[in-house]
C-alpha cells in the first residue's frame, strides 16, 4: 500500500467528522435539530432505496433534496450574506477585546437595579446554546449596555418579569422563560427568579445573574449553585472568573457561528 492510498481515507474521514462537528455547532441549542434529524432520515431512506433498487423512491428523494437546497438558499439568503460579510471584518476580535467593557455594563446595570430594588434575571451563554430559551421570549439583536438592561427590567415594561439572554456580546432576547428548578433542597425563601436562575444553570452551562425585587440582593447561579448577597466589586470578580475573553482569528467556524447568531 503506497503512502497516497494510506492518507487519502484518513483525510476523507477527517473531513466528514469536521462537517458533522460544524453542523452540530450550527444547530446546537436550537430547534433546527429537528430539521437536521429530518434530513438524516431522508438520507437514510435514500440509501435504503438505493440498496433495494427502489428507483421510484430514489428518484423522488433526489428531486426533493435538489429543491430543498434551493429553498434553503432562498430562505436563508440574508443570513448567509451577513455571515459572508463577517469574514472580511474583525468583528469577532473587536467584540472579544471589549469583553471587560461589556461585563462592566452588566455589572453597572445590576448595581443600579439593586439600589432601586428592581428585579432582574440575566443569563449569559457560554458553550451550550440557549436558542430554545431565546425563542420563548422577544428576539433582539442589540449591543449590551446598562441603559438597555435598565429599560428592559423597568417595572412598567411588559416584559420585565422574564429573563434577558446575552449571547456572544449581544442581547439576544428579553422576556424569555427559564425552567424552574425541581431541586427540593432549594430554600423555600427563594422566589421565582432565583428558582429560574438555578433551573437554567442546571440544564446548561450558562451564568445567570439575579437581582431580588424584595431585598435588592444580587446573586449569581452557575451549575445549579447560587451565590448570594454580592456587591458590585464581588459580582465583577465572579463574572470575570466565569467568563474569560477568547481572542482568536476568524475562521470558517466563525462564519457558521455568525450565521447561527442571525437565527
Amino acid at each position: 500500500m503506497d503512502l497516497f492510498s494510506l492518507w487519502r481515507p484518513i483525510l476523507e474521514i477527517s473531513i466528514i467528522w469536521w462537517i458533522i462537528y460544524v453542523l452540530f455547532r450550527l444547530v446546537q441549542g436550537t430547534r433546527a435539530v429537528q430539521v437536521l434529524m429530518g434530513l438524516i432520515l431522508f438520507l437514510l431512506v435514500f440509501e435504503f432505496a438505493n440498496l433495494l433498487g427502489l428507483q421510484s423512491i430514489k428518484w423522488l428523494i433526489e428531486r426533493l433534496l435538489a429543491i430543498g437546497v434551493i429553498a434553503l438558499l432562498i430562505i436563508f439568503q440574508p443570513e448567509l450574506r451577513r455571515g459572508l460579510a463577517r469574514l472580511g471584518q474583525n468583528a469577532m476580535l473587536s467584540s472579544m477585546a471589549k469583553e471587560g467593557g461589556i461585563l462592566d455594563e452588566i455589572v453597572n446595570a445590576c448595581v443600579l437595579l439593586s439600589e432601586k430594588k428592581i428585579g432582574a434575571l440575566i443569563a449569559i451563554q457560554r458553550d451550550l446554546g440557549l436558542r430554545n430559551y431565546v425563542e420563548s421570549g422577544v428576539s433582539l439583536d442589540s449591543e449590551v449596555s446598562s441603559d438597555l438592561l435598565l429599560t428592559l427590567f423597568h417595572p412598567q415594561s411588559l416584559l420585565h418579569d422574564g429573563g434577558v439572554i446575552i449571547i456572544e456580546n449581544r442581547v439576544a432576547s428579553c422576556g424569555s422563560l427559564f425552567p424552574l428548578t425541581l431541586n427540593t433542597n432549594v430554600s423555600r425563601a427563594l422566589g421565582t427568579r432565583h428558582r429560574a436562575a438555578i433551573g437554567i444553570t442546571e440544564e446548561t452551562d450558562a451564568v445567570c445573574i439575579v437581582v431580588s425585587e424584595e431585598t435588592g440582593g444580587i446573586s449569581v447561579s452557575i451549575n445549579g449553585k447560587l451565590t448570594r448577597n454580592l456587591d458590585g466589586e464581588a459580582l465583577k470578580r465572579v463574572m470575570r472568573n466565569l467568563i474569560k475573553p477568547k481572542v482568536r482569528k476568524l475562521s470558517f467556524i466563525d462564519l457558521i457561528k455568525g450565521f447561527r447568531n442571525e437565527r
